[in-house]
């Protein structure tokens, strides 16, 4: 969940990375320390003499497992997807030190609230006609680019759908594009879509699925997302991607996060 490392040692380490990198790049902290998923990411508020109000995303990782997708996430993704409403990334700064790299980036501060403060949604929303017509052109644009990275893999759908959900594992045909991470914290009331480290190819409806299965303890909303959405999420197709979801999701519950959600999920199983 979203929360400071089990470590006091790591948080504080954490801490003091992420204001060296914003003396680096000249920008100043404020307010309070806002953690990732399990303490992976420490973020702040910033100003910025060039850039103004803005958001500094600290990334750390043991210094062997400096690079690859999560750590380039956030800058291919500015290059590949201009057009998709998300933070303005403006500079990046790596460093290293006692066994850790670190990434901080510096993007625009977004000033709209996101929809929900984790990634399980427990309160209704109510998403205007024009929110959903933006997300739609979103999806539609994420579908659409080319990318050579990997947001799910085969193989861990091979294994984890029989394990988790009790399902045969699917073959996927279609694969496309996809943010990845695509739930109502991630998302604002303005349509921004937030958090890019994970995007690349999924299967086909595996965003709308992800944010539709984690919306199951908000009903009316989550009735709303699949009348929005129902030719992709009732096709063969969203069929499989709400499958894959679920394991996913299921892998996460047997990991000690949001056990609520369980019994909706092995609901959403039993439909599939």
């Amino acid at each position: 969940m979203y929360s400071p490392p089990p470590s006091d040692d790591d948080a504080k380490r954490m801490a003091a990375a992420l204001m060296r990198a914003a003396a680096m790049l000249g920008a100043t902290v404020h307010g309070p320390q806002v953690w990732g998923w399990h303490g992976r990411t420490l973020s702040h508020r910033a100003n910025h003499p060039e850039h103004g109000a803005s958001w500094l995303r600290l990334l750390s990782v043991p210094e062997q497992k400096a690079g690859g997708k999560l750590w380039e996430g956030t800058e291919r993704a500015h290059a590949a997807l201009p057009a998709v409403r998300k933070p303005t990334l403006h500079a990046l700064h790596d460093h290293a030190g006692d066994g850790y790299a670190y990434r901080t980036e510096l993007t625009a501060y977004v000033d709209e609230p996101v929809l929900s403060p984790d990634p399980v949604l427990r309160q209704e929303l109510n998403l205007t006609d024009a929110w959903f017509a933006t997300i739609r052109t979103t999806l539609s644009t994420i579908a659409a680019t080319p990318t050579d990275r990997t947001a799910v893999r085969q193989e861990w759908i091979s294994r984890a759908v029989p394990e988790y959900t009790g399902q045969p594992a699917p073959q996927i045909q279609h694969w496309d594009c996809a943010h990845g991470d695509f739930h109502a914290a991630n998302l604002t009331q303005g349509a921004t879509l937030l958090d890019w480290e994970g995007w690349g190819l999924a299967p086909r409806g595996y965003d709308i699925a992800m944010l539709y299965t984690y919306a199951q303890l908000a009903p009316a909303t989550a009735a709303h997302i699949h009348r929005e959405f129902a030719p992709l999420l009732d096709s063969a197709a969203g069929g499989t991607a709400l499958l894959v979801v679920c394991a996913e999701l299921l892998q996460s519950a047997s990991r000690g996060d949001h056990p609520e959600l369980t019994p909706r999920l092995r609901a959403l199983v039993d439909r599939c």
